[in-house]
């Protein structure tokens, strides 16, 4: 079906990795690529965590396709589903950003520009400490960010980290990038796999709707303080009615939970509960 991307589905976890020699660009054929995927994914209630990665070990996404500036209109004709009156990237982005399903980035190399817009659309994003950098640089070459970068950047970093990042324009590595909240962690090379993989799926096996009440609530609390608090107890109290709370609730108190012994490591506790 595709021919950038390659897509592997697994007990409720999509893993996409960016294949798109020489330099994983993000290009018309990829845009478009991720834009069925995001269209094919959207409908399958059976993936429940989207794992983003390359197949290139350097670059993630190395940028948007430069070879746009000489034909803009290469850009905005590219057919991406979505809000027609955004940029077919920005278009793709906004997708990526609202799937039901939680996406995570698996940062190894480096993305500037149109890659590191890419992973901000997503839930989450890990890399590797010792190889990943991160980059808003068009500045460099006369624009701004057009993929959504100086929407995105300040709900992480906050307006003044966001403007030294897109104004400077210089590359982060993975340790600033984590202080400053651009990615959730940078971890060691060698432990980055594992770590994605077993954070995917614990989230992939969460009651159904836990997850999705998590991020809308989340969501609503950055636009209004009120509303957020209003989403949460509404959130709670829809979940609170499924079976699989209550199932959920006394399987842990079954394995320890409230008790001394079972507290003091209560993740341990109640790994292995399920709502059977």
């Amino acid at each position: 079906m595709y021919t950038t991307i390659k897509v592997r589905k697994d007990e409720g976890i999509a893993h996409l990795v960016i294949d798109n020699p020489p330099l994983n660009l993000l290009d018309a054929a990829l845009l478009r690529d991720l834009d069925a995927f995001l269209t094919e994914v959207a409908q399958d209630a059976a993936v429940r965590v989207i794992v983003f990665e390359s197949a290139d070990t350097e670059f993630f996404v190395a940028h948007g396709d430069m070879d746009f500036i000489e034909d803009p209109q290469a850009v905005i004709g590219i057919e991406i589903a979505g809000d027609q009156s955004l940029n077919p990237m920005l278009r793709l982005h906004e997708r990526l950003r609202q799937l039901p399903q939680v996406t995570i980035g698996k940062l190894a190399g480096l993305a500037r520009g149109g890659g590191s817009e890419l992973l901000l659309a997503m839930d989450l994003r890990f890399a590797a400490a010792e190889t990943a950098g991160l980059a808003q640089n068009e500045t460099s070459i006369g624009i701004i960010p057009g993929g959504g970068g100086s929407v995105y950047l300040p709900r992480l970093v906050g307006r003044a980290r966001a403007l030294e990042i897109i104004l400077g324009g210089r590359l982060f590595d993975a340790a600033t990038a984590e202080r400053y909240g651009w990615i959730n962690r940078a971890l060691p090379a060698a432990e980055l796999d594992d770590f994605v993989q077993r954070l995917a799926q614990r989230i992939a096996t969460l009651a159904p709707g836990v997850a999705r009440a998590a991020i809308e609530t989340v969501d609503m609390a950055l636009t209004s303080h009120q509303d957020g608090l209003k989403a949460e107890e509404q959130a709670l109290f829809g979940l609170f009615a499924q079976p699989a709370a209550l199932a959920l609730t006394r399987a842990a108190r079954a394995a320890g939970a409230q008790t001394r012994a079972g507290e003091r490591d209560l993740e341990s506790t109640t790994a292995g509960i399920t709502a059977a």
